[in-house]
Formats: C-alpha cells, sequence, structure tokens
C-alpha cells in the first residue's frame, strides 16, 4: 500500500514537494518561508486574503491550491492561524548554526511557555526529537489559534509540523 493523503490522511513527502505552496530547497535555505502543505481542491482561500505580501494566491476557481510566491514571502507567518485546515507552517532552516525554527498553529490548553522543551511530532503525530518553545503568539485576529514556534534540530525541519499536547496526548 502506499503512502499518501488518501491512505494516511496527510500527504506523502512526494505530494507536498510537488504542490504549489511548497517552497524551493534553495528558498528554504535563505531564511523563514511559509510551507502550505494544503494539496487538496477544496473551496478555500483565507491564506491569499490574510497574506500582507500577496505571496499566496489562489485565485479562481476557488478550489485551486494555494500558489506560494517564494519571492515576495517574507516568513511573517500572519496566513498560519488563518488556515482552517492547520495547513501552513512556517520553517527557518538560517535560525542558528545547528538548529531551525518550525512554527504551526496549536489548539489545545494549556498552551506551553518559552523555554519549555516539548516532544516535536511529524505529520502523523509521532514523536521525531525534542523541541524548545522560543515564541507563543496568540493574536486576536487568530480566532484563539496560538502559534507556536520551536527550535529542533536542523535535520528536523521538513519533517516537524507539531508538538505532543502537553500532559502525553499527541497533539
Amino acid at each position: 500500500m502506499s503512502e499518501g493523503l488518501t491512505v494516511n490522511g496527510y500527504g506523502s513527502k512526494e505530494e507536498l514537494e510537488r504542490s504549489p505552496g511548497f517552497p524551493s530547497e534553495k528558498r528554504l535555505r535563505e531564511g523563514p518561508v511559509a510551507v502550505i502543505e494544503c494539496i487538496q481542491e477544496i473551496p478555500c482561500n483565507p491564506c491569499e486574503a490574510a497574506c500582507p505580501h500577496e505571496a499566496i494566491v489562489v485565485g479562481l476557481p476557488i478550489t485551486n491550491p494555494p500558489q506560494l510566491d517564494e519571492a515576495k514571502c517574507i516568513g511573517c507567518g500572519v496566513c498560519i492561524p488563518r488556515c482552517p485546515g492547520l495547513a501552513i507552517f512556517l520553517v527557518d532552516a538560517t535560525y542558528s548554526e545547528d538548529r531551525a525554527t518550525v512554527a504551526f498553529p496549536y489548539e489545545y490548553l494549556p498552551l506551553p511557555k518559552v523555554g519549555q522543551t516539548v516532544t516535536a511530532v511529524n505529520r502523523a503525530g509521532e514523536p521525531v526529537c525534542e523541541g524548545e518553545v522560543v515564541k507563543v503568539a496568540t493574536a486576536k485576529n487568530s480566532d484563539r489559534t496560538a502559534v507556536i514556534t520551536l527550535a529542533i534540530p536542523k535535520e528536523h525541519a521538513e519533517v516537524v509540523r507539531g508538538m505532543m499536547r502537553l500532559g502525553g496526548h499527541r497533539g
């Protein structure tokens, strides 16, 4: 049985890399950038409206997968909490010599605290590595979706997409 959205409920690496919202390897090495893991053709475009730099385009029809204009994306992360599918992340492979950051939507309580060590998980919710919480953002315009930023070992930047819920539950 093959991997992928229809089998696992989340996109395979190959499906995601083929999507128009996935940044190039070159852009990933240049600083913070949105990684849009939305590969389904569903009627949705809040990410397009949220981006203050017009770096995300859905266009018409509204079922188009979002396209990332990586030249326009400055890695601000405004799009992350606006995605109802929780499918947008921010990756910064330039955070430090040996660590990258991954920012992701988080809709659980309690929220982690800056400086806390947590278990970072992959798309399937499986533990990958330990991460340090470096930012917890809760903006009023994010409809109560927090954005958590973890510093993780650089080699896991393309795999980590969340953290284990505090209290031991996957999230």
